[in-house]
């Protein structure tokens, strides 16, 4: 990485960009066993936030350096590939704290504690109260209580709370204060007095305060969630990214201005909606992804508009296009796992335990040491070479996402894991031949594995399908969404395969592997939805369900 940020030339960038690469996947899949190894699940949800950063940035990395070098004396492009090596250093340096143990200069975690965890611990201080009435001083419940309510200012103080939610806050934290006075001076009573009635008093007291705080949680989890709801719906459509693109390859740079200023805005909403989140969240592994996604919010949006500005400066530049198109792609992509992570947050309040931080996975290898011919490009050493480099990149990286969500089935063999597996299998083989390894020799062996791939996809697709039919409506629907995105998408890439673009196999390859990376991306979405539903399933029926039973597959449970 040092080396990579010094380089002057595009030769020396794509040599040491492709052992960077390499040595990038290696990182994913050894840091993804180290993940699966920790027992602490808050280590693990840091460790799964830093291994996002880095698969993201490497992308970032790529068109960032690039746009450097094409338009060296372009400032933006310079503070734009800062930013990426900048992360990737604090999220590097996160790894190693995790492996090791130890926090760099002795450096102590002063993330405030959230208020739900707050209320949690405050509940057991109180109900402590019924073994031993002499368990803590009432000052110390006091300042608890105070701490507690003093963040729900995070609430209340935000421009985007209701005028309602935010007089209800005000209210039960009131009620909280009133409880808590009255179970003291109820405490004080008990102390001297050892009767019935002292006692029974002392427990609706308790009742009482434990009531109100439960109040409050509901009304806060209501304010956040319903305002990230709002937020993403209405940024949906991504209307000021679509604009500053445009803005870009216009050259007009007071649009640019406004446009800048509005994602601005919409950042500090989001931001600010993550750190609400993350109060309500209700788990250590969840308030770090909520941060996780406020840091990502806060340095993409800086990015974008550094990219942007780039390509307004140099509106006829491929590369800073496609750079401010790597950056939207993230912002839109964090847009999306914040959406998952709304879901996730709901589940838990309502007691459906999902999974908290697996889509932010990347894990295991598997191992191949062939070392045979590598791709040759059109145009040797050209911007063609650096391109198939960056597509199988993230291939190798999906493949690790893959694995990770194939594992989580355990000893549950079944024709979907079964297929994902020969998918992910194969994938990594298409990766490995762009970095010229693997069993794949020629760019005929590559297209022959496609056609396989587009196949062994659609087989997948029948297997699914037949497994949503033990679903519940509302959940069979969400799953045949999905079925229905990789559908076309293999029969596009059964039709990339056949088309014949005569001496232009450097495109051909570049089309296939493209749309092999967006099937391997709604595989990965496939096996964690199926394995959610068929454990809810499993629940639901109180029972084993098989998705290899065949009877069953006809829906015959």
């Amino acid at each position: 990485m040092e080396r990579l940020e010094k380089v002057n030339s595009f030769q020396e960038f794509v040599q040491i960009f492709s052992q960077f690469g390499n040595e990038m996947v290696e990182f994913a899949h050894l840091s993804g066993d180290r993940q699966n190894d920790l027992k602490d699940e808050k280590k693990k949800a840091k460790m799964a936030a830093a291994r996002a950063v880095l698969e993201k940035c490497t992308m970032m990395l790529l068109t960032a350096s690039k746009t450097c070098l094409r338009h060296p004396t372009c400032e933006s492009a310079h503070k734009n590939k800062e930013g990426v090596f900048d992360r990737m250093k604090v999220a590097l340096d996160k790894v190693i704290e995790i492996v090791t143990d130890c926090k760099p200069n002795g450096e102590t975690d002063i993330s405030s504690v959230s208020i739900f965890t707050g209320i949690k611990e405050f509940k057991m201080n109180i109900e402590a109260l019924r073994e031993n009435l002499y368990f803590q001083s009432k000052e110390n419940l006091s300042v608890t209580l105070e701490v507690i309510l003093e963040r729900t200012e995070d609430f209340t103080d935000s421009a985007y709370t209701s005028h309602e939610h935010r007089e209800r806050i005000l209210e039960l934290s009131t009620q909280a204060r009133m409880e808590l006075q009255q179970l003291i001076s109820v405490w004080i009573q008990a102390q001297s007095k050892k009767t019935k009635s002292i006692a029974e008093e002392l427990e609706l007291s308790i009742l009482k305060i434990s009531h109100s705080l439960n109040e409050l949680k509901k009304e806060l989890h209501s304010t956040a969630t319903q305002l990230a709801a709002d937020l993403l719906k209405y940024h949906a459509d991504h209307v000021v990214l679509k604009a500053l693109k445009l803005t870009g390859v216009e050259g007009n740079l007071e649009a640019l201005a406004e446009y800048a200023c509005k994602l601005s805005e919409q950042k500090e909403q989001l931001v600010e909606t993550c750190r609400l989140l993350r109060h309500i969240s209700g788990t250590e592994p969840m308030e770090i992804t909520c941060i996780h996604a406020e840091e990502t919010f806060q340095v993409t949006g800086q990015q974008i508009i550094s990219a942007a500005e780039t390509l307004t400066l140099h509106p006829s530049s491929k590369i800073a296009k496609e750079n401010l198109d790597v950056f939207c792609e993230a912002w839109e992509s964090q847009i999306s796992d914040m959406s998952t992570l709304l879901r996730e947050i709901s589940d838990v309040f309502e007691g459906r335990r999902g999974e908290k931080y697996g889509y932010l996975s990347l894990p295991k290898p598997m191992k191949n040491n062939a070392n045979l011919k590598s791709l040759k490009p059109d145009k040797p050493d050209s911007e063609e070479q650096a391109k198939i480099a960056k597509l199988g990149l993230k291939l190798g990286l999906l493949t690790s996402d893959a694995d990770c969500e194939i594992e989580k089935w355990e000893d549950q063999e079944n024709e979907i894991v079964q297929y994902g597996r020969n998918m992910s299998s194969m994938a990594y083989s298409l990766y490995l031949f762009t970095r010229g390894e693997g069993p794949l020799k020629t760019s005929q062996d590559l297209i022959h594995q496609l056609e396989v791939f587009a196949a062994e996809g659609l087989k997948l697709t029948s297997s699914v399908q037949a497994f949503s039919k033990q679903l519940k409506d509302d959940d069979k629907l969400m799953l045949l969404l999905e079925i229905n995105k990789l559908i076309p998408l293999c029969h596009q890439l059964q039709t990339v395969t056949k088309t014949s673009l005569q001496n232009k196999v450097f495109l051909k390859v570049d089309k296939c592997i493209t749309k092999t990376r967006s099937m391997m991306a709604l595989l990965v979405q496939l096996l964690s939805l199926c394995y959610k539903l068929l454990k809810k399933l499993q629940m639901e029926n109180n029972g084993w369900i098989s998705v290899t039973n065949k009877d069953s597959m006809d829906g015959k449970i």
